[in-house]
């Protein structure tokens, strides 16, 4: 069965402002979105899922969907403030949805195989996802708890603009990851990266340093421990109270690997990841795509 790759699509770039995931940034006008769904159509992905806000459905449909649809099945899933379980309500303040793990949630009716989960706005590069797509496609018929993360070498995912924020992993001799932290600010300093740590200090730390882009590979069982732990995640009233707490993938994942439940192994990768973090970045970016176009990498009409 070819595994399903389920977009993450429902916010808008907090930080650079804006639709980021419909920017035209490729020499032919292709969005990034564009790129991982070629590559992704290539590793062997059989389905796209989105996942959006309800008020875009229109316009996703006619200006995303319809470039899709006729090369590889395509559903949409919707995020919203108060799909919550039976016997929560949303605080009537909230604005901020839930967080990506909460996004992922959506696809519980719609996915019913292993399925990679990523965001719309950044650029993986093609060996991500030939790893992820082999990953999956291998996972015996009926697999529970078998889940992966694509990590990325720290080094190969800075940004020139500022501080990132990363998931910095750690993982066994079996390469099954042990625990994911996320660090929020992530730099490089005369050629050192290093992360400020809880006690503003600056640590440094390898360029290969596994990190997580939120490129995650999951077995369909994670949907139901996804249910059963969010309601732990709203019964503590500091989640409540707090009107930007969010349900994030690698608090699921953290919890469902040190219970036992599952395993998730750290798959090497030796892609190069870009994004548009700060609207600074933007120009380095077309620079490399262009590149890409140039060497022929991706054809020049890839939909």
């Amino acid at each position: 069965m070819k595994p399903t790759l389920f977009l993450l699509a429902a916010g808008m770039g907090s930080r650079y402002g804006g639709l980021k995931q419909l920017d035209k940034l490729g020499p032919n006008g292709e969005t990034i979105m564009d790129y991982s769904i070629y590559d992704a159509i290539n590793a062997g992905f059989g389905k796209l899922v989105f996942v959006i806000r309800k008020d875009f459905e229109q316009d996703f449909r006619d200006i995303v969907l319809k470039k899709y649809e006729s090369k590889i099945p395509c559903e949409l899933v919707f995020q919203a403030l108060d799909a919550l379980p039976e016997g929560f309500t949303c605080p009537a303040d909230r604005q901020k949805p839930w967080g990506t793990n909460h996004a992922v949630m959506m696809g519980k009716d719609v996915i019913k195989e292993p399925f990679a989960v990523l965001n719309c706005d950044d650029f993986y590069d093609r060996d991500a996802f030939q790893v992820m797509g082999k990953y999956l496609s291998e996972l015996p018929e009926g697999s529970t708890g078998k889940y992966a993360m694509v990590g990325f070498r720290v080094g190969n995912t800075l940004s020139e603009s500022g501080t990132v924020s990363r998931g910095v992993c750690e993982k066994n001799e079996q390469n099954l990851l042990t625990s994911v932290v996320e660090r929020t600010k992530i730099q490089r300093f005369d050629g050192v990266v290093k992360y400020q740590d809880e006690n503003d200090e600056w640590v440094a730390i390898s360029d290969n340093t596994p990190v997580s882009m939120n490129f995650w590979g999951f077995t369909p069982d994670y949907f139901q421990h996804s249910v059963e732990y969010f309601k732990e995640f709203l019964s503590d009233p500091k989640n409540m109270e707090n009107l930007k707490s969010e349900f994030f993938i690698p608090l699921m994942v953290d919890k469902l690997i040190n219970d036992g439940t599952a395993t998730c192994e750290v798959l090497d990768t030796t892609s190069q990841w870009f994004g548009v973090t700060y609207p600074e970045d933007r120009p380095e970016v077309v620079a490399r795509f262009a590149k890409l176009g140039e060497d022929g990498v991706y054809p020049a009409n890839m939909f």
